[in-house]
């Protein structure tokens, strides 16, 4: 039997052939570009997965290809810009996997933002972005992803200034506005299943200075007090619940306030760049067993299994101070004698053109290390990171 991707996040397929191998089935992946995974493709070795070239923009071509896939026991599709159609390919070819009406509402950051506010889960609900006032605001793309399309706007000049940058910006959905809420950022990852919603851990997450606010590092687990992480544990079930969230992982962002947690947005899929890596190496188990599971109809793992407390887990993101083209990095050699030890997983190749430096598509690789704890963790990333130059001309 095989198991088959419709796209995957860029990091974790090793993790996931290791999954499906113990599961008892192949692993196939349909991109429509196979150079996004080469990093994983090359450490993971040959014919571990079967890579299938096909549009996957085209849901009937997709169809298509998974028909001729012989023996299709589950299908994963792990990316906020495939998850619609990956619950609809999976209706009709008979698959397990969530409601696509449910997966539609969640990959709308306003209708998830109305709902939140309609049952006091929110303060704020989404507002029309020509006519909004009450700054700070955030401006951004109802589907939008890797913080692409977003503007914190703190006066009407700047509000002025992001509609017209939004009319040139290629949005995946349509321009909403809501509340910014200030205080430190932090994802709850979540794994959810037949009602139940369990918290595995809190990752924390590091912005640049307004108003850019771009990702730059993460640490896993938070150390929180028992009684905070069993309330946030309490508030982030009932955050799904209201969403739609009925199956599967859930990597929600959110801003802790003076007043309490405010939700930035719901993914309903396991956390991008390295949080993958990090819940495996800090819980001490292969969390993407669980996704493959999910992906057969059978109850995960990780929902009540007991979770070890394992070692702290970080990593920062590369980006080059200007535009150009990359020719490589300096400092990579330097690793290898730093405390943590730290590791190296490259988002961008020597040739690839970086332009867009607000956001992630500018990250040319990313830093992971361990330690005890979290926050130590962190203190070697960013030690590590910071003898790492990205070369562009």
């Amino acid at each position: 039997m095989t198991v088959v991707l419709l796209e995957a996040l860029t990091f974790g397929l090793g993790r996931l052939a290791d999954a499906a191998e113990g599961a008892g089935h192949d692993l196939c992946l349909l991109t429509g570009d196979r150079s996004i995974y080469a990093h994983e493709l090359a450490v993971s070795g040959p014919g571990r997965v079967r890579v299938l070239d096909v549009d996957t923009t085209d849901v009937t071509a997709c169809e298509a290809a998974l028909r001729a896939v012989p023996d299709v026991a589950g299908l994963i599709s792990s990316t906020d810009t495939w998850a619609v159609p990956g619950a609809e390919l999976a209706r009709r070819l008979g698959l397990p996997g969530p409601s696509v009406e449910a997966v539609r509402v969640l990959r709308d950051k306003g209708a998830v933002r109305a709902l939140l506010h309609e049952h006091g889960l929110s303060r704020g609900g989404p507002v029309d972005p020509v006519s909004a006032d009450g700054f700070p605001l955030v401006v951004k793309d109802s589907a939008g992803t890797s913080s692409r399309a977003v503007w914190l706007v703190r006066d009407r000049a700047e509000l002025e200034a992001a509609l017209r940058e939004a009319e040139r910006a290629p949005l995946k959905g349509r321009l909403i506005a809501e509340p910014y809420f200030a205080g430190p950022l932090y994802s709850a990852e979540t794994v959810t299943w037949a009602g139940r919603t369990r918290l595995l851990g809190v990752l924390s997450r590091q912005l640049s200075p307004e108003p850019v606010r771009r990702e730059e590092a993460a640490a896993f687990p938070v150390a929180f007090p028992a009684a905070d992480l069993a309330e946030l544990e309490r508030w982030i079930g009932r955050v799904l619940a209201v969403a739609g969230h009925g199956r599967g992982f859930a990597h929600t962002e959110f801003v802790l306030t003076a007043d309490g947690p405010e939700v930035v947005e719901v993914n309903a899929r396991i956390g991008g760049a390295l949080v993958g890596e990090a819940l495996c190496r800090s819980l001490g188990t292969n969390v993407y067993e669980s996704m493959v599971a999910m992906a057969l109809d059978v109850e995960p793992p990780l929902l009540t299994e007991p979770l070890k407390p394992g070692t702290g887990v970080a990593f920062v993101l590369s980006y080059p101070a200007k535009p150009g083209v990359l020719t490589g990095w300096a400092g990579l050699d330097r690793l290898a004698g730093l405390p943590g030890d730290p590791r190296w997983y490259p988002t961008a190749s020597p040739g690839d053109v970086l332009e867009h430096l607000t956001d992630q598509r500018s990250c040319t690789g990313i830093v992971l290390t361990e330690a005890p704890t979290a926050e130590l963790a962190l203190h070697r990333a960013l030690a590590a990171a910071g003898g790492i130059t990205p070369l562009v001309t």
